[in-house]
């Protein structure tokens, strides 16, 4: 199993410091339908560094949350929400991480749980797609993303998270949304791709096509996996990542979307990543927290393909 061992997967074991602080009876592996997977990596980062440190900010920041959602009138944590250990992944090389991740969340489909994946750097995203594919034979993925993602190697690794995308787009069909920085190599490669996997929204395309949301959820299949890097949001609402871009979407243009997507397709899973803390800036710790909760919400209240 690449790493994990199948006698005793970590996804099994119970963190001491569990998403939202809840209780046993909405926490426990057994009744859970949720299972939260942290992945602290950066081995990959290329300008700021500590998204590492992004998963225990999230389940910090979570324990202040409210549990009842205003928007929804529903208690989330009452369809259960198991916190997994987290995998030792610290000193693997890219390659190996993806493969391990890949061993996890396998364990995670295969006990029927939904996945959450809190990232680390978005390479993570790349063992979550490759394990949904064995099970989702239709899957696309929605990316959330300041950033294309689309080189084919970076310093020396396919598996860089610059590569993220284009190492997803090999598994299945991308949609990415909210993008607005790329290279020449990026520019050049989209417009040869040879399969067609990959379709961009702007934020161009975002401030001057009202319809946007309507087109990539019409471009999406029906088994949808999301993947959010949080330096999609502008940087005056998410300055901690590790390279914030100017002019991204804002909260309410991002959760009105992923309440489309919710409730247009199946959503088989999700990953928050790239969260880079700043010491004494709490906000983005929380902001992330709201949005795995929000978005947990939308999925199993208001899903029409369950």
């Amino acid at each position: 199993m690449n790493g994990i061992q199948t006698t005793e997967p970590v996804f099994y074991r119970c963190s001491d410091k569990r998403f939202g602080d809840i209780d046993e009876d909405y926490s426990n592996f057994k009744k859970s339908k949720i299972a939260v997977l942290q992945i602290p990596y950066e081995k990959t980062t290329t300008y700021i560094k500590g998204t590492k440190n992004g998963p225990a900010a999230i389940i910090s920041a979570s324990h202040n949350m409210e549990l009842f959602d205003d928007e929804l009138n529903y208690e989330t944590f009452k369809a259960g929400i198991y916190t997994a250990e987290i995998p030792d992944i610290s000193d693997s090389a890219p390659e190996d991480m993806t493969e391990k991740v890949y061993a996890a969340v396998n364990e995670i489909m295969k006990n029927n749980k939904f996945p959450v994946i809190l990232g680390g750097e978005h390479s993570v995203s790349v063992g979550v797609v490759k394990a949904l594919k064995e099970y989702y034979s239709d899957l696309s993925v929605l990316q959330l993303d300041a950033h294309y993602d689309l080189r084919d190697e970076y310093l020396g690794s396919k598996f860089n998270h610059a590569c993220a995308a284009r190492r997803i787009s090999e598994l299945c069909p991308i949609i990415q949304a909210g993008v607005r920085s790329l290279s020449k190599e990026e520019k050049d490669f989209l417009n040869t791709q040879p399969n067609g996997n990959i379709k961009t929204i702007s934020v161009y395309d975002i401030l001057e096509k009202p319809l946007w949301k309507d087109h990539i959820s019409s471009s999406l299949s029906n088994n949808v996996y999301i993947t959010i890097d949080l330096d999609v949001f502008d940087p005056s609402l998410m300055p901690s990542v590790g390279t914030p871009e100017p002019g991204g979407i804002g909260w309410y243009e991002t959760i009105d979307l992923l309440k489309e997507i919710a409730k247009d397709k199946k959503v088989v899973g999700f990953d928050v990543v790239e969260l880079c803390p700043i010491q004494g800036q709490i906000m983005p710790d929380f902001l992330a927290a709201k949005l795995i909760y929000r978005l947990l919400g939308y999925i199993f209240t208001l899903s029409n393909k369950k």
